[in-house]
């Protein structure tokens, strides 16, 4: 999917949650709380920073989620 929108976050997190949700059908979720490996990847997107949500939109790195 050309417009497809990479969210990297946990379950428990309000913040991930509702970027899943303004962003609808585009996303694809990856729990980094459930795969190690993934959250490794985030940390290198991210440059270390461990905030969640990270957004991965069109090459664009968006850490944290304060609304569409």
């Amino acid at each position: 999917m050309v417009d497809e929108i990479v969210i990297y976050g946990k379950a428990a997190c309000p913040f991930t949650g509702k970027a899943i949700s303004a962003y609808g059908k585009r996303t694809r979720y990856i729990d980094v709380g459930e795969d190690s490996a993934q959250f490794q990847i985030m940390l290198k997107l991210t440059n270390g920073v461990r905030q969640i949500p990270v957004i991965v939109e069109r090459g664009q790195i968006t850490i944290g989620y304060g609304g569409v």
